[in-house]
């Protein structure tokens, strides 16, 4: 089984401790992070301004802030997808 390249190209904080990013394939879509705030390292992001400096990390090729925080691209890929319905597990099910 192949997994696709996970690369954001842009991102942009949204209200309420969202996200939206793009990948380079065109894949585009928003993310909740609400869950994650306040937990760990994400207690960084109470501040909403710190949250909203996201940024597409060059080495990373993945949305982080500051030097401390980032998120696995693979796994907003997936949340992306779910929520389109276009995962690789939807596309067996014909």
């Amino acid at each position: 089984m192949e997994t696709k390249r996970a690369k954001i190209v842009a991102c942009k904080p949204l209200p309420n401790y969202h996200i939206w990013i793009r990948f380079d394939d065109g894949l585009e879509g928003k993310v909740d992070l609400n869950h994650l705030v306040g937990k760990g390292v994400f207690e960084a992001w109470n501040s909403i301004e710190f949250f909203n400096e996201v940024r597409v990390d060059p080495k990373s090729d993945t949305v982080a802030w500051g030097e401390d925080i980032d998120l696995d691209p693979y796994v907003l890929r997936e949340k992306i997808e779910a929520l389109r319905g276009t995962t690789k597990d939807s596309s067996q099910n014909t």
